[in-house]
């Protein structure tokens, strides 16, 4: 594998021809630091695990998706917004471009459920959630219904802080994230990147008050052990995705 591409906070190119549009809103992004020989099995062929000083992550973020559109349609009001919570895994492929792989994205609308797993052959699972605020916290909530192991389920709470004004290298590290590894047109040998662009995140410090659950081991990872390495959260961002580039290909936004 060539040296991976440099951790920036902005994405490094635009997407002039969007594929999808949406927004990323209320997100909770809470990681767990595992060594990189834990992650190497789950990861598509032709990635290795992102490492920041000698360990990869974990993720555990939930969030609402708002408004999703395909190419420059508008956003849909009802069936493109709806809670996500996603577990994630930290990439880079054999052209150093860093991104992330999702080991299982619950959300709450079938449909869209059904259409991330035929068309982008995304581990999207259908679920019961919700994301309640009260103040300075935020309570996301998922109950797994389809296709299973039904009944995964999670919890977390998380209290807002002060805003981030310098997020460290971790910090970027984990959320500055200009794409994601899948075999989108096929066999596992058909890995691709699809980028993304958005504004640079606004982050604000965390504190986890709840995290009860069990999608971490669901979706084949041993069960966090300790306290979290990082909890941030972020008002959110539009976004913006492109089209997938095939294997040989560096994507053209």
């Amino acid at each position: 594998m060539p040296k991976p591409t440099p951790v920036t906070p902005d994405a490094p190119a635009r997407i002039r021809t969007p594929l999808l549009t949406q927004e990323w809103l209320d997100l909770a992004f809470i990681h767990w630091a595992v060594d990189p020989a834990v992650v190497t099995a789950l990861l598509p062929r032709g990635t290795v695990a992102d490492t920041h000083d000698g360990v990869t992550y974990v993720g555990l973020v939930a969030f609402r998706m708002h408004r999703v559109g395909w190419l420059r349609m508008p956003g849909v009001s009802y069936l493109g917004t709806f809670p996500e919570t996603n577990v994630r895994l930290y990439s880079v492929d054999e052209h150093g471009r860093r991104g992330v792989v999702f080991r299982s994205m619950d959300a709450s609308r079938l449909i869209p459920v059904v259409m991330g797993r035929a068309g982008f052959r995304l581990p999207y699972l259908w679920s019961r959630m919700s994301v309640r605020q009260a103040g300075d916290t935020v309570t996301y909530t998922s109950s797994r219904r389809w296709p299973g192991p039904r009944g995964a389920y999670s919890r977390i709470t998380v209290r807002t802080g002060e805003r981030i004004e310098e997020p460290t290298e971790l910090e970027h590290f984990l959320t500055a994230r200009w794409g994601m590894h899948n075999a989108f047109f096929g066999g596992p040998e058909r890995l691709a990147f699809l980028p993304n662009h958005h504004p640079r995140w606004p982050l604000y410090r965390a504190e986890l008050l709840t995290c009860k659950e069990n999608l971490i081991t669901a979706a084949g990872l041993p069960a966090p052990s300790g306290a979290p390495a990082s909890v941030l959260y972020s008002p959110g961002v539009p976004v913006r995705l492109g089209r997938p580039a095939r294997p040989a290909g560096i994507p053209t936004p």
